[in-house]
């Protein structure tokens, strides 16, 4: 989630324990980005995890055999999928 430049941000304070920022430091340091950026994508991942959406994620029912299907089964699927896509020129 990297953030573009321009795009506005405001500041705030939180308290964090000790051991938590240690584990900040450590994987800012690895991943070669700041520790603010490691805490603002701990913030942006929590907020998305307690959103209320306006409609549910499954909004479309389908039919089927009413058991689930296997492995096989989705990979086939799957591969059709992308072979229609490919046969009707929308594929990305």
């Amino acid at each position: 989630m990297d953030q573009p430049w321009y795009m506005s941000m405001k500041r705030t304070n939180v308290y964090a324990d000790p051991e938590d920022l240690a584990i900040i430091k450590e994987a800012a340091k690895r991943r070669g980005v700041s520790e603010a950026e490691i805490i603002r994508q701990g913030i942006h991942l929590a907020a998305m995890a307690n959103r209320v959406w306006d409609e549910p994620l499954f909004s479309r029912t389908f039919t089927g055999t009413g058991r689930t299907a296997t492995k096989d089964e989705v990979r086939d699927a799957v591969a059709d999928a992308v072979r229609r896509e490919i046969d009707s020129g929308t594929a990305a």
